[in-house]
């Protein structure tokens, strides 16, 4: 392994950090390094109307996407309304299935019968056109903060929604620095200005605002925004702040998983937290998530965390359950093909969850290395997910599709969602075939190799210097290394299935160094076998597990 300096050198150069920026990447700075918030277009009006809405105790709506970027962008808005004692304020959070993404005419035909006069989106609204027209004819001011692209007229240009406010950094003439922020960390940037114009009026504690972070790092690790500029920061401190954390729900959750707050790391994030935030909305209420990170109680934050493990492990059998069939599908259907030569699936079932097809979806690509379409049916209406592999741009595809093939759909380049018509769903895989022929590049990037180490390299000095760049994700992957010519000391299968996979090497001084790989076993890598001679490429990871601390490889590939 090369010395610590050409090591760290080695790794910000692979992620493309510039040398005049390694060290405000290394050393990230609250103070320093986050921009004025006043710097967002719109910014001003939004803390002017939000002030004066809260001044003359206007009925205000705080309306929210229903995943892990919108629920936190929601509790930090309730969060801030709590401190100042302002209390006539409701949050809604749509139903996934029963109203979908975005904001709906007839959410907002019941806020006109209510007596709303402000309602501030986060993480949607940007598309909302009508919807703000509607509320405004009715004497709604809406202030949308949202993250997402504004939709372009044949000109190209933004068509945004009439609204009080739109606070989105990827509008064409918003100048941010940063267009890159999620939903929450918008949020936060709002609660930034709130504080800095009227902090002392509402006797708000210099810096209070900062123990929001929390939701904003978690949003911005959840959302997989990269985590580059502004993000890395709130992803950074994020996390510090959560460790410290005084929210019962957090602690009663990472609890019940078995991780201590004080050693939470991205990862118990990404495969901890943010799948129990999503599956409310999947599987239920998308409110008993909003309640998990924003209950005071802990005997009732308790109670809620029972129920979204229930609900959690409802999902995971679902998924089990789907991806059986999946495999039963795509055998039966490519048995006498070279799955080489296939660019996509389209499969479903109307019997299908739609609410675990995104899950579905991408445990598809991790394993047959393809593009794919999932679809399930929701009360005689097909709805699905979709997720991309290699340079494949679905919303472009989707967008390509002959008129009426699709009811609707929307998302990111390599992640989507859709509805069709029973009747044209048959069509589906025919019509998408001919766009992916002419459409698609499936070239994969190599997976980038940091450097080549040996097993005496895995230690704790090596370790420190690369958690250097952590926080990891989008942007900034975690560091990744070939070790060549190990000796498999022992293999063992633990978990109560068995199916996780643990392997031991020994280094020079005869200490076993063990490396695992979850969901895996010694047949999904050749039948490997003690004794045998590979070459494996790993991550390094520190496990806290019930308090023990161990250093440990974690598998990417056998060779």
């Amino acid at each position: 392994m090369p010395n610590h300096d050409e090591l760290l050198e080695i790794l910000l150069n692979n992620r493309g950090i510039k040398r005049e920026d390694w060290d405000s990447f290394l050393n990230p700075s609250y103070d320093l390094h986050l921009y004025d918030p006043y710097l967002l277009k719109d910014m001003e009006l939004a803390v002017l109307r939000i002030y004066e809405a809260v001044e003359a105790k206007e009925k205000i709506v705080i309306y929210s996407d229903y995943d892990a970027d919108g629920i936190p962008s929601a509790v930090i808005m309730s969060d801030f309304f709590k401190k100042i004692g302002f209390d006539n304020f409701v949050v809604y959070i749509p139903d996934r299935h029963d109203e979908g993404y975005g904001l709906h005419m007839e959410a907002i035909k019941e806020f006109i019968k209510n007596g709303v006069s402000l309602l501030i989106t986060f993480d949607l609204g940007i598309t909302a056109i009508d919807e703000v027209v509607e509320a405004k004819a009715n004497d709604i001011d809406i202030i949308i903060v949202d993250h997402h692209l504004p939709i372009k007229d044949n000109e190209g240009k933004d068509v945004l929604p009439k609204a009080y406010a739109v606070v989105d950094p990827k509008r064409t003439d918003c100048n941010y620095k940063d267009e890159m922020l999620c939903g929450a960390g918008l949020a936060y940037k709002l609660i930034q200005a709130l504080v800095f114009k009227y902090g002392e009026y509402w006797k708000i504690n210099k810096g209070w605002e900062k123990w929001l972070l929390d939701m904003a790092g978690i949003a911005t690790l959840a959302d997989q925004v990269p985590l580059l500029n502004e993000n890395r920061i709130i992803a950074y401190y994020g996390l510090k702040v959560l460790r410290k954390s005084k929210r019962p729900g957090l602690f009663e959750l990472f609890k019940k998983n078995g991780i201590e707050m004080k050693n939470i790391a991205e990862e118990d994030i990404t495969f901890t937290l943010a799948p129990r935030i999503n599956v409310a909305s999947r599987m239920d209420n998308p409110m008993l998530a909003f309640n998990l990170l924003s209950e005071n109680d802990s005997s009732r934050a308790k109670n809620i965390v029972d129920i979204l493990e229930k609900i959690n492990n409802e999902r995971k059998i679902s998924v089990a359950s789907i991806m059986k069939e999946v495999k039963h599908k795509i055998t039966k259907k490519y048995k006498d093909e070279d799955l080489d030569n296939v660019s996509f699936f389209v499969l479903g079932d109307p019997k299908w969850h739609i609410g675990v097809l995104g899950i579905v979806a991408s445990k598809i690509v991790d394993e047959y290395k393809k593009s794919v379409f999932v679809w399930g049916g929701n009360d005689g209406e097909i709805r699905g997910s979709c997720r991309g592999y290699g340079d494949v741009n679905l919303v472009k595809i989707m967008s390509l599709l002959p008129e009426g093939s699709l009811l609707n759909f929307g998302g990111h380049k390599s992640a989507g969602g859709f509805s069709v018509n029973r009747e044209e769903i048959h069509f589906l895989e025919e019509r998408l075939g001919n766009v992916f022929t002419l459409e698609t590049d499936q070239k994969i990037n190599e997976r980038l190799i940091d450097a080549e180490i040996s097993i005496d390299d895995v230690n704790l000095d090596n370790y420190k210097v690369i958690e250097k760049l952590a926080p990891y994700g989008e942007g900034n992957p975690k560091p990744v290394f070939k070790l060549k010519n190990l000796v498999v000391d022992y293999i063992k299968e633990f978990g109560k299935e068995k199916n996780h996979l643990e392997l031991g090497f020994k280094n020079s001084k005869g200490k076993i160094i063990k490396a695992i790989s979850f969901f895996k076993t010694r047949n999904d890598f050749n039948n490997l076998k003690e004794g045998e001679n590979i070459d494996m490429i790993s991550t390094f990871e520190k496990s806290n597990f019930l308090g023990r601390e161990e250093l440990r490889l974690r598998i990417v590939d056998i060779l």
